[in-house]
């Protein structure tokens, strides 16, 4: 099935030419970052960890999100997700695929990547995270592969198949659970010290993942034959308006403990967030989008003219994924180090290196899910075409 792959019209190859031209402007930045150390980055003593762990965080929460149409199709029997599910699944793939590379981009040196099974330290939530996300990676790549097969031969999926599948139910839960640890964990950090920061990152998690499907069935839709159900659009809309409702209410309840207790190690960070502290406001701007992308968001999904038509769908879909993105993608870690454990405020902005590195890693992550969904839109325009000459004898 992969030499599908090779097969596409113009505008599929001019895509994949630019995408490889991205990867090889990120590796050539990459190159450079190790020739040079990783003071050609934003990070510092004050914030060590930067862009490159935010991209990572926000990725293993798309990741996640499979299991809002996994579970449904497989435990609920809600067939409409039937069709998309595979799509979901290499989606999975290719976000794990980016959130590994970023890791990679962080450490450095790339031989400290092999500390990880030289020296495993059971008691860190790194070393767990650096199990559970290579394997719901490859879970998701045998699971949507195997039932992509199966499909073309028109047969049923087999038992291990599904053996697989209800085992990648929770390890997406865990996997996702033990990414927000990381944080939650560390202590000195007041920002990330916070009882729901898994709960958080669960719905948050929900959300963007399906805003993301929808985006990228709406693209299928406009340049293949490939159609998704209303149905199941419209049930990815109502997961991400509970999800969103839900993590709103989860901000509300960070901002009411923060400013009601008024403990300090709480307060300056949001503080900062929200007003700056002196002239200190980097990420004041960045923080207010977010919250207002947000409530944006649930207001215009949770209108019955907003759903119904396709542009506005789509665009309050981007807005869901652009304030979860600053949320995850931007703010979350850096502004944890802001001020830091002396009172010092050291900003962080992203130097052009880790852009540039961030644009590769994005580029190849992106050629892989568009590869898989070449195969995928392949296969099912061929079943299309079959139906239709069926009818027509």
């Amino acid at each position: 099935m992969i030499e599908k792959a090779f097969h596409g019209g113009k505008i599929y190859w001019a895509w994949i030419s630019a995408l490889c031209v991205a990867v090889v402007i990120g590796l050539l930045a990459y190159l450079y970052q190790l020739r040079e150390g990783m003071w050609v980055t934003g990070m510092s003593r004050d914030v060590s960890w930067g862009f490159y762990i935010s991209q990572f965080t926000f990725l293993v929460g798309v990741a996640a999100s499979v299991l809002m149409v996994v579970l449904p199709l497989y435990l609920h029997d809600f067939r409409a997700f039937a069709r998309i599910t595979v799509l979901s699944q290499f989606l999975a793939v290719g976000a794990l695929l980016m959130s590994l590379l970023f890791i990679f981009s962080d450490v450095g040196m790339p031989m400290r990547i092999l500390n990880v099974p030289l020296n495993p330290t059971p008691r860190s939530m790194l070393f767990y995270d650096t199990i559970f996300l290579p394997g719901f990676m490859l879970l998701n790549l045998i699971i949507g592969w195997a039932m992509l097969g199966a499909e073309k031969r028109g047969e049923p999926p087999r038992q291990w198949v599904k053996a697989l599948i209800y085992l990648s139910m929770p390890w997406a839960i865990i996997m996702h659970t033990v990414t927000a640890f990381i944080y939650a964990g560390t202590p000195g950090r007041g920002f990330w010290m916070t009882a729901i920061m898994a709960p958080r990152f669960l719905t948050t998690a929900f959300a963007a993942g399906p805003a993301l499907l929808i985006i990228i069935s709406a693209i299928i839709r406009a340049l293949t034959r490939f159609r998704v159900e209303e149905r199941a659009v419209q049930k990815l809309v109502t997961i991400m308006i509970y999800a969103l409702i839900i993590d709103l209410l989860f901000l509300g309840v960070e901002y009411f403990t923060a400013f009601y207790a008024n403990i300090p190690q709480y307060t300056e960070t949001f503080q900062y967030l929200f007003s700056g502290i002196g002239d200190n406001r980097a990420l004041v701007p960045w923080y207010w989008c977010m919250n207002m992308a947000i409530a944006v968001s649930i207001a215009m999904l949770c209108t019955p003219r907003v759903r119904a038509r396709g542009p506005l769908l789509v665009t309050a879909c981007v807005i869901t994924l652009a304030g979860l993105w600053i949320d995850k993608g931007y703010v979350l870690v850096p502004a944890a180090f802001i001020p830091n454990v002396f009172g010092r405020i050291m900003e962080y902005p992203p130097s052009w290196v880790e852009l540039t590195i961030s644009l590769g890693v994005y580029a190849l992550g992106s050629l892989m899910i568009t590869a898989l969904y070449r195969v995928v839109i392949s296969i099912r325009e061929e079943e299309a075409g079959l139906a239709v000459k069926s009818t027509s004898l």
